[in-house]
Parts: C-alpha cells; sequence; structure tokens
C-alpha cells in the first residue's frame, strides 16, 4: 500500500525539538513529495544558527520516516530560512573631540615619567630619535610608552612597524599596540593614513586629551610623547594638562635649526616645563667607501647652546643611512645590533642614570 502525506507528517510530528514543540507545528517541513515509495523532504530552519543545532532532528526524522510501511528511500534536506545573525559590532570609537575641562595638569595612571621629545622645526629627526630610543630603553629593561602626538605627520605607525587599529571594549577605552617591546599609540593607527586631518586646535587638544586619558598604558616607568614640530596647541596642551617629567630638545647642528629650537626652549620655560637636555641629531656624516667624516649640517651646535642656556647636553648621533632605511622597514635600528645600536643604548643609559627614565 502507498505512503501517503498524512503518515508521513503525523510521524514527523511526534519528533520533539528544543523547545518542546515539534517540526510539523513549526511549519518547518516543506517540499514533501512522495513519488511511489521514495519520500523527500526539506526541514527549514529560521536561520543558519538555529541550522547548526538540528542535525540530530534530521537524522531522527529520516528515520523515523524510513521506519514507516511502503517507504523504500528518504531524501531529507536541512537548511535555514535567512541569513546568520550577524555578531554584534564592535563599539565605535571616534578620535578627535572637543577638550574636557579639566582643573589643572593630571597624571597618566600607571605611568612614572612622561618626556616630551620636541623640536622647533621639521625634518630634524625627532620621531626617529624618539622610536629608538624608546626600544632603546625597553632593552635596557624600562617599561616604555611611545605616543605619537604629531597629529598631522604621524610618523611612528611606520617607523615602528604596526598597521592595526587599536581595539576598544566599550567605545571609551583605547587597547594600545605592542611593538618593539614598545606599548605604542598614535593617531594614525585611527584614520585613514591616505588622508589629511584637517582639525581646528581644539580638536587636536580632544585628541590629546582622548590619547593620554583613555589608552590603557598599563605600568610604565617613562612614556615619550614625539611632539609635532613648532609651538602649538599639542605642546600647549600638554604641557598645561599633563604633569610632564620634562621636555627634551632634538636640533641639528646648523643654526637655521638651533634659530627654531631656541624657541621651542623657550616655549618649555613659559610654560614652566623643565628641559631635561639637548640632542644633536645628523651631527656627521661618515663615509661608507672611505671613513671621511664629513659635517653637513655643521657640528657642535647644539652642544654650545646647551652650555649657553645652562641645560645638558645628552649627546650628539650621526647622518646614517641604515637608520632612515630601518625606520621605513618598520624596525627601528636600536632594535638590533651594530655602531647606530650602540649610540642609542648609550643615550638611553644616560636617560637612566639621569634619572629620566
Amino acid at each position: 500500500m502507498a505512503i501517503t502525506r498524512d503518515e508521513v507528517l503525523g510521524a514527523l510530528s511526534r519528533l520533539t525539538l528544543p523547545d518542546g514543540r515539534d517540526i510539523v507545528s513549526r511549519d518547518m517541513v516543506r517540499a514533501l513529495t512522495i513519488e511511489g515509495d521514495n519520500v523527500r523532504f526539506v526541514i527549514e530552519a529560521a536561520d543558519p544558527t538555529e541550522a547548526s543545532g538540528l542535525e540530530g532532528v534530521r537524522q531522527a526524522a529520516e528515520r523515523t520516516v524510513a521506519a514507516l510501511s511502503g517507504v523504500a528511500d528518504v531524501s531529507v534536506i536541512l537548511t535555514a530560512h535567512g541569513p546568520a545573525a550577524k555578531p554584534p559590532e564592535p563599539p565605535s570609537l571616534k578620535i578627535g573631540r572637543h577638550p574636557t575641562p579639566q582643573a589643572g595638569p593630571a597624571q597618566v595612571a600607571g605611568v612614572d615619567r612622561i618626556l616630551a621629545i620636541g623640536s622647533g622645526k621639521g625634518g630634524v629627526g625627532k620621531s626617529t630619535v624618539s622610536s629608538n630610543l624608546a626600544v632603546a630603553l625597553a632593552k635596557e629593561g624600562r617599561r616604555v610608552g611611545l605616543l605619537d602626538a604629531d597629529i598631522y605627520g604621524p610618523s611612528l605607525p611606520r617607523m615602528m612597524g604596526v598597521n592595526k587599529r587599536p581595539g576598544s571594549p566599550d567605545g571609551k577605552t583605547i587597547i594600545p599596540l605592542q611593538a618593539h617591546g614598545v606599548t605604542m599609540m598614535s593617531i594614525g593607527l585611527m584614520v585613514d593614513p591616505a588622508k589629511a586631518v584637517v582639525w581646528r586646535g581644539p580638536m587636536l587638544m580632544g585628541a590629546l586629551q582622548q590619547m593620554l586619558g583613555q589608552v590603557e598604558w598599563g605600568e610604565l616607568d617613562v612614556l615619550i610623547v614625539d611632539l609635532p614640530p613648532g609651538t602649538g596647541d599639542v605642546q600647549l596642551t600638554l604641557c598645561q594638562k599633563t604633569q610632564l617629567t620634562g621636555a627634551v630638545v632634538v636640533s641639528t647642528p646648523q643654526d637655521v635649526a638651533l634659530i627654531d629650537a631656541r624657541k621651542a626652549i623657550d616655549m618649555f620655560n613659559t610654560l614652566n616645563t623643565p628641559v631635561l637636555g639637548l640632542i644633536e641629531n645628523m651631527s656627521t656624516f661618515v663615509c661608507p667607501n672611505c671613513g671621511h667624516e664629513a659635517h653637513i649640517f655643521g657640528h657642535g651646535g647644539v652642544a654650545a647652546e646647551a652650555e649657553k642656556i645652562g641645560a645638558p647636553f645628552l649627546g650628539s648621533l650621526p647622518i646614517d643611512l641604515d637608520t632612515r632605511l630601518a625606520g621605513d622597514d618598520g624596525t627601528p635600528i636600536a632594535a638590533g645590533d651594530g655602531p647606530m645600536a650602540e649610540a642609542y643604548g648609550q643615550l638611553a643609559r644616560r636617560f637612566i642614570d639621569g634619572g629620566m627614565a
């Protein structure tokens, strides 16, 4: 005797789902066809998530129908009605806002010392010094953070070899990245690298507040803040709103650079931020072929300026092709070995011995 549709549905109605109902009452049996002694149908779940837990029901339905008299072959397909539910979107975090009021300079939680690395003008290698000094201090066993506060021209993500967007579990807290033993954060990690940051002063000030106050820096011996060139809003905000240990000024030795370096020093003095010392960058060039030493930008100008204002001269660093290549490749030269790594190692030890890091 041929099997009927009602017999098949009656048997399937006895299969109980996890919610206590059955696949017939929930209208999950679709496309039921009977051709002689062959039965075919589809069990259609509400979505892929539900379907993933119903393979056992599909197998039970196949066995139940196969046991009916007059059935020789059964084919049961498990499918889903709609797309899988999308996972919840991570909280969005927007960098750049108007600053929040502060009663006075604030500490950064967990950070012992904050050093601002500044310069009066661009192109003197301040970011190169900041990144390599941070890595050299980390190699000396210090817990180091590195903040790229150059809002308009962030270069530290490239120099440190990171390009991942920092996470935010709640839309407020920012989880910084790790590179070469250094905890780092940059506005360049939060915006499209191909697009310009077109912000007025209040937006810059708010962004700096966020990167200092909302980043989970953890426990740090020293946080190095790589400032933009000049004497603008970012410098003013940092010195007035953050309890800085002091500032270090980087300059090349020629007179044009020193003119602007003096302005940076005067700015820090005006804002009652101690100038902890000066670094002369691009001091000499040693020819890789013959070993001849040339002073392309002059020599000794920064040391003379440090003596004139009574600030420590922290050291001189040569122009070096490998340093530039290492920065472009995302592995600061201080992370490796060789003369330049040792030069930054000596600079780091000078900071440690001087109580600056």
